[in-house]
């Protein structure tokens, strides 16, 4: 038995019913009429506390986050600093700031030693307080600056930066902490260091400053990362190894890869 078909009429009549319901529901769209967004909170602005005290017009601390130093007897032709020698560098501030490297209360008296392996091979070599170096134009003129990474003792890291002015290797940003991380991030030098409250770090980060000619901590947060009850644990300062083509013994290998968040640059980016 064949199924039933519905009538002519039926069939004209269900066409009719589905053109009327296609074309409400065209009318349906959007006419571009403006919409209520719903109620809008209401604006709270600043409200200033004691605004009888007068401003403060010294700074409570000087933290040198300013401080420019230029770096003594290195050059490079053509200002190229991808041709400096980090070791000689180094030592180059050693010789510069000699009450704490050397002197008789001298806070870096044991990264002072450890200089002495820099390019030795085998485990003397390994002791080497010099990280790899990395290339990054952080400055904006289009050539490539060296940031530099130096054990301390204590587990800090001292953070360097340093780039050509007027033929003069300068550096424009130092600092030394525990660390966690130290990442490149465009023009930005962003540093991870452990907090005394648990679950929580603090992140820095340092940016070119052209009025002041330099890197200034132009964010400093602290960030919750884990629970109060499993706080992260910090990681060791990172060793990494001296570029091969800056230092002539490739024996200049640390303990520890670097951070795969700092990508050396042979050529900028």
């Amino acid at each position: 038995m064949t199924a039933s078909r519905p009538s002519r009429r039926a069939r004209a009549l269900g066409a009719a019913v589905v053109a009327v319901l296609a074309a409400a529901l065209a009318g349906c769209g959007d006419s571009g009429d403006l919409r209520a967004a719903g109620a809008t909170p209401t604006a709270i602005g600043p409200t200033r506390l004691w605004p009888q005290l007068p401003p403060a017009s010294t700074p409570a601390l000087d933290y040198g986050e300013a401080d420019t130093e230029t770096v003594k007897g290195i050059q490079s032709p053509g200002d190229d600093i991808h041709r400096v020698d980090p070791v000689a560098v180094v030592r180059a501030e050693v010789a510069a700031h000699p009450k704490d490297y050397t002197g008789p209360h001298a806070m870096y008296a044991e990264t002072v030693q450890e200089l002495k392996e820099c390019g030795k091979k085998g485990a003397l070599g390994r002791k080497c307080p010099i990280l790899q170096a990395y290339y990054r134009d952080l400055t904006g003129d289009g050539k490539d600056d060296l940031v530099l990474g130096i054990r301390f003792p204590a587990d800090q890291l001292a953070v360097r930066v340093y780039t050509f002015m007027h033929h003069r290797l300068v550096q424009v940003m130092g600092t030394s902490d525990r660390v966690v991380s130290v990442e490149l991030a465009g023009r930005d030098v962003i540093i991870r260091s452990p907090s005394t409250l648990p679950g929580y770090e603090f992140r820095t980060v340092w940016t070119w400053d052209p009025h002041q000619n330099a890197m200034l901590a132009t964010r400093d947060e602290i960030l919750r990362v884990g629970t109060a009850s499993h706080p992260p644990t910090p990681a060791p300062s990172p060793s990494l190894s001296l570029s091969s083509t800056l230092v002539p013994s490739p024996s200049l290998s640390p303990t520890l890869p670097p951070s795969p968040s700092l990508s050396p640059s042979a050529s900028g980016s």
